[in-house]
């Protein structure tokens, strides 16, 4: 079988030059340091990079407080009272959605709270919540917090999906196994849509689709999945999902999370859930009425008023995303991460293994691998060369080439100065 790609300069050029999304690589700032002007930043399933229009989109923000005051909620191009409402359609387009289910708020693990308060339910045996087994620390510290507030035990009432191997890998086919012999307890599913550490994409429509049989509530932590794979959340079915904007959305650090509430949920009237004054109906939200009267869509779960400052830079990465298209951005990152993977196998394979399943629709644009002799040095050594990625213990690199910024060009240098690297400390 003849191979797709070589290791020879003539590929990544070739790949580089015929890119249809290339222009966009422009529209970002690249860092620099230590006197290095070409950084290769591998980085953006950790922090995405900052689009060139950002400081526009935020000064003018700025400008509109020193100038306006307190007028800048009701005048100008953006008010600030309705602020939010700029990122709905980009929002709900990037996850699949309608308008209505969407909304940008808080951060990420606020926002489970918030929505596990409406979406945890126990009852009698029916109590457990099902995770990942190497999920987000965050995500088990939200889960342990949600089971105590309930009076449950996090040691009994907490369940962890079984992993194939040691690296945590999982199988669509253990989940459904899973779900079926406990789903008499389980009343709760939260799970990533793609793993953070090993860089496992979920068949989430299968998943949901036997948790909906089953009568357990799905949801999702997408940090690592939104601005990355292809996302239907509303024909999925869904029940609840949330998610950060400072990774593959690039919109700073920090960045207010977005939540997903499908719209059947929407329409029930007695669903519980934390409220505030930003949730109420517009048109009676300045008025003194002690009565709350929830805005009939996902802003119902919203609290406060937005924090301009740090939705500015988001709008500037989603009219991007927009702009450019979601197939695009999966069709390039599909083959990037291709690339990055094959050139790892023809020039490392002795002395490295990827965890991240090897199949398109099972992964991102993130590689998780294992140094077969692991070295924390390894990272700075990396940096020391310009290139920024992600450690985790005990031994992950987490790789990650973004369709939207990083060039074939940046794979092949990595993989070859990790190559060097690795050969000077006796690694190979």
């Amino acid at each position: 079988m003849k191979k797709q790609y070589s290791i020879h300069k003539s590929t990544y050029k070739h790949l580089d030059s015929t890119d249809p999304l290339r222009k966009f690589q422009k529209r970002f700032h690249k860092p620099k340091f230590n006197g290095i002007d070409k950084i290769i930043y591998l980085c953006g399933n950790s922090l995405g990079l900052q689009p060139i229009d950002t400081y526009d989109f935020v000064n003018k923000e700025i400008n509109k407080w020193k100038n306006l005051g307190v007028d800048g909620h009701f005048s100008s191009e953006r008010p600030w009272v309705t602020y939010h409402e700029n990122l709905t359609n980009y929002t709900a387009e990037i996850v699949g959605s309608l308008n209505s289910e969407v909304v940008v708020m808080n951060s990420l693990s606020v926002n489970l709270h918030l929505l596990m308060i409406s979406f945890y339910k126990p009852k009698n045996l029916k109590r457990k919540i099902l995770i990942e087994q190497n999920s987000f620390p965050s995500d088990q510290f939200v889960v342990q917090s949600q089971l105590k507030y309930h009076n449950n035990d996090p040691k009994k009432d907490l369940l962890f999906l079984p992993s194939l191997d040691s690296n945590g890998l999982t199988s669509t086919d253990q989940i459904i196994s899973y779900i079926k012999k406990y789903h008499d307890q389980i009343s709760l599913i939260l799970i990533g849509g793609v793993n953070y550490y090993t860089g496992q994409a979920f068949d989430i429509k299968t998943i949901t689709k036997i948790a909906q049989e089953y009568d357990c509530i799905l949801g999702l932590d997408l940090a690592h999945a939104v601005g990355n794979i292809k996302l239907s959340l509303h024909d999925w079915g869904v029940d609840f999902a949330a998610w950060c904007g400072y990774k593959y959305l690039n919109g700073g650090p920090g960045c207010p999370s977005g939540i997903f509430i499908h719209e059947k949920h929407l329409k029930n009237k007695s669903i519980t859930r934390f409220e505030g004054w930003w949730g109420q109906k517009k048109s009676i939200r300045f008025k003194p009425n002690m009565e709350f009267s929830a805005e009939p869509n996902a802003e119902a779960w919203q609290l406060s008023n937005p924090p301009i400052l740090s939705m500015a830079p988001l709008i500037s990465s989603l009219r991007i995303f927009h702009e450019s298209g979601l197939s695009a951005l999966r069709n390039k990152s599909i083959i990037l991460t291709g690339y990055l993977e094959f050139l790892l196998n023809e020039q490392l394979n002795e002395h490295i293994k990827i965890i991240t399943p090897k199949e398109k629709n099972q992964r991102g644009c993130q590689l998780s691998i294992i140094l077969k002799k692991s070295n924390h040095n390894i990272v700075v050594n990396l940096r020391e060369h310009g290139l920024i990625i992600d450690w985790r213990d005990p031994n992950v690199m987490r790789v990650a080439p973004v369709p939207l910024y990083n060039t074939y060009e940046d794979c092949y240098k990595f993989v070859n100065i990790l190559s060097d690297i690795l050969e000077i400390n006796h690694l190979r």
